[in-house]
């Protein structure tokens, strides 16, 4: 079994959190996979962002407003 560090992006109305999480690699046929804890960590982020509390979702990550661009 071997793990490697990812970068996933939560995105909830127009904020994005850019969380880091870590993947499990093996030979089952589920791989590769989060583990628990990394899963109710971007569970517990997308519901920050729901409620409107970056400064809680700040604690997971880098956060990021999305605003449109001009399109002509």
């Amino acid at each position: 079994m071997t793990r490697r560090m990812k970068t996933k992006y939560v995105h909830e109305g127009k904020y994005v959190v850019e969380v880091a999480v870590t993947l499990i690699e093996d030979e089952t046929e589920w791989s590769p996979y989060l583990s628990v804890e990394d899963a109710y960590k971007l569970d517990a982020v997308r519901d920050t962002l729901r409620q409107g509390n970056l400064d809680a979702a700040s604690r997971y990550g880098r956060i990021y407003e999305l605003r449109p661009v001009a399109h002509q």
